[in-house]
């Protein structure tokens, strides 16, 4: 096999493993970690084979997603502060990805049980990437006047994820209209 054929084959490898963690995240959020492998193939298009072929065990599976999502949450600041209309509008958008993680994030826990350094471990990468990205969108928004300088991105992230807990198992409990208001009350007293 030729170089650029090689390099072809990885690049479309990469992209389906993409496709298959954007649906099993999208899977895993509207129906828990917990999902039947089916849905997740179904969504992304592949026979389960493939999934477990790249994922042999449901606890792979969540970690791929977890890092995956936080990549993308950590991706996203800078993008979101480049293209929103103000610094703020930027921490807003930010925030509703941050929930849509969190959701999934509650169940890599029971997923990884029996792992308590590998948890550990994948909670430590999360705060190394995702709190300089807070960071600086809490920054911007305060340096703009919109907001609030009081508050760290430490503090914000722990005051979003416990707003998200329990939001999986109770239909009537809105975490991501909670995040909203959090975020919308981090607004300078104008008066």
């Amino acid at each position: 096999m030729s170089d650029s054929a090689a390099g072809s084959k990885r690049k479309d490898a990469r992209r389906n493993q993409q496709a298959l963690l954007d649906a099993a995240a999208a899977v895993f959020v509207t129906a828990g970690v917990e999902a039947p492998v089916r849905d997740i193939a179904a969504k992304a298009g592949v026979g389960i084979g493939t999934i477990y072929r790249h994922f042999p065990t449901r606890a792979d599976l969540v970690i791929a997603v977890y890092r995956h999502q936080v990549e993308a949450c950590a991706e996203a600041g800078p993008a979101l502060l480049a293209s929103s209309p103000t610094p703020h509008a930027a921490l807003e958008s930010w925030a509703d990805l941050f929930v849509d993680f969190l959701v999934t994030k509650h169940g890599l826990a029971a997923a990884m049980r029996n792992d308590s350094a590998g948890f550990e471990t994948l909670h430590g990468y999360f705060l190394d990437r995702l709190l300089p990205v807070c960071a600086q969108l809490l920054e911007a928004a305060a340096a703009s006047g919109e907001t609030r300088a009081d508050l760290d991105a430490y503090q914000l992230m722990r005051g979003i994820g416990n707003l998200c807990v329990g939001a999986e198992s109770d239909a009537r409990y809105d975490a991501r209209r909670l995040v909203a208001l959090l975020v919308a009350g981090l607004r300078r007293d104008v008066g």
